[in-house]
């Protein structure tokens, strides 16, 4: 199977813009990415925007530039969002706005395509026009409910001919069968085809619906690979009786579990962030997430690592930059059941790779986050990412550990008093700390004397204005003697 994946990947990720790049999303663009670029395939991106109701030219924006913003770049697909096209260079003599050879890559701009396939059906008598309303489908469904049935159309229209009413949907034709595929994940399924009834494919030639419209493309993108979650299941037989039907080649299908909350829920708004703009907005890296991702319903093949007790022993890695996944990728290592979103290792990811980080890059990327820091100095600012780097879980946080350095809070005067000595031992202190803030042996030396507590606590206090902070005399180190001094003066004037 490998080498056939060499030979013929094409894969694809189709959002639909009537929304902000979901996480589940984003996550089917990962796993589709991963296999291209682990097999030398194509990663194409198409736009389903034919739901014109819901459809907004901000979410299609919104998608390509947070795919984008995780590393997950089409091979083929549009070249910028619908209203940023200026300066962009085409990539074929097809289309300014696309590249690759199988454009358009937006639903809305292939209506003729679908209608090509639409005629064909009704022609060959494989479709029809149904001519029910929706209060009469509604009905039939109920009453099919009632008698324990499985709800489907029952098919009156199909034998109906066209007349001069104005007809509600062109149905697809559904052979009573069993169908069976092979899922690359999940083996063979089996459906009754009984059970689905004749099934709608457009509202009208040029008003194509889902199933419809995703076979077409699928067939004449040539993707032949088809990852997705799998709620999308049962969509599949109903796509394969349309492929049939066409004289089409069947893809390959793999369907992801689903993404679940911590109650084993499908994931909701109600309890977890669900945009990768929200995301991407709270501080998280790119790389970080993209690591999370990987490993919501995936795992690499243990490794053997070397400890010190045990002398060797397998283990899963769990810290991946985008290089290694792709190396590591293999999509039988994918599991069936669902994969729960677990925030608290998503945070710790995305620690371990702010960690990773150079000072100089992590700086790069809170001066994007927190524009204070493009005032300061670049070397007292690199001094800062040092102190913090250890402690950061996410780039938001960087206000709440260090903003101190940039301006002082405002803090009650409490803060400065250690246990139960006297103010006035510690406004005392504080006020010979002044003479001796150029030299932190002497600070020390002033500790060890007074007592650690009477003179670290109120200085670490005055410098940084917070309960927690790093050390005093690595704050005051990054501060300077001048803007110390400064501090510790407004410190005794509290006192």
């Amino acid at each position: 199977m490998v080498s056939k994946l060499k030979q013929s990947i094409r894969v694809r990720i189709a959002p639909s813009p009537t929304g902000y790049l979901h996480i589940g999303t984003a996550r089917t663009a990962l796993f589709n990415w991963l296999l291209a670029r682990k097999e030398g395939g194509s990663f194409v991106l198409r736009v389903e925007d034919t739901d014109l109701e819901r459809s907004d030219s901000k979410y299609e924006r919104d998608i390509m530039e947070n795919l984008e913003w995780l590393g997950l770049v089409w091979d083929e697909g549009p070249l910028a969002a619908l209203e940023n096209k200026i300066g962009e260079l085409p990539f074929s003599s097809q289309s300014p706005k696309y590249k690759g050879d199988f454009g358009p890559y937006r639903q809305s701009e292939r209506l003729d395509v679908y209608e090509k396939y639409l005629k064909k059906l009704l022609d060959e008598n494989l479709a029809y026009y149904c001519y029910c309303s929706k209060e009469e489908l509604e009905t039939e469904r109920q009453s099919m409910l009632a008698q324990g049935l499985p709800p489907k159309y029952s098919g009156k229209c199909r034998a109906k001919p066209k007349s001069g009413e104005n007809p509600q949907l062109i149905r697809f034709k559904v052979s009573e069968a069993k169908l069976s595929f092979t899922d690359l994940i999940r083996g063979k399924i089996t459906f009754d085809t009984s059970l689905i009834g004749d099934i709608a494919i457009a509202k009208d030639l040029k008003s194509p619906l889902y199933n419809f419209a995703v076979v077409i493309d699928d067939y004449e993108m040539k993707i032949l690979h088809v990852i997705r979650g799998e709620d999308h299941i049962a969509n599949t037989p109903k796509q394969i009786l349309l492929q049939k039907a066409l004289g089409f080649p069947l893809p390959q299908y793999a369907h992801l579990p689903l993404i679940l909350d911590s109650d084993r829920s499908k994931m909701s708004k109600r309890y977890l962030t669900t945009s990768i703009k929200d995301y991407r907005d709270q501080g998280y890296l790119p790389e970080a997430l993209v690591n999370f991702m990987a490993l919501l319903g995936w795992h690499p093949a243990p490794e053997k690592i070397a400890t010190a007790e045990e002398g060797s022993k397998l283990a899963e890695k769990e810290i991946f930059s985008i290089e290694e996944l792709v190396k590591s990728f293999d999509l039988r290592r994918v599991q069936k059941s669902g994969a729960v979103f677990n925030l608290e290792k998503l945070n710790w990811i995305n620690a371990q790779h702010i960690k990773s980080l150079s000072n100089e890059e992590l700086l790069a990327r809170l001066a994007a986050f927190d524009e204070r820091l493009l005032a300061v100095d670049k070397n007292m600012a690199l001094k800062i990412v040092g102190l913090i780097k250890e402690r950061m879980k996410k780039l938001s946080e960087f206000g709440e550990l260090a903003g101190f350095f940039l301006e002082l809070p405002d803090y009650p005067k409490e803060l400065l008093i250690w246990k139960d000595t006297p103010a006035t031992v510690i406004k005392n202190n504080l006020e010979q700390l002044l003479e001796l803030a150029s030299d932190p042996a002497k600070i020390l030396n002033f500790a060890e004397e007074k007592g650690r507590g009477d003179v670290l606590w109120p200085l670490r206090a005055a410098l940084s204005g917070k309960e927690a902070s790093p050390g005093p005399l690595e704050i005051l180190e990054v501060l300077g003697t001048e803007e110390s001094i400064r501090r510790i003066k407004v410190a005794v004037n509290k006192l």
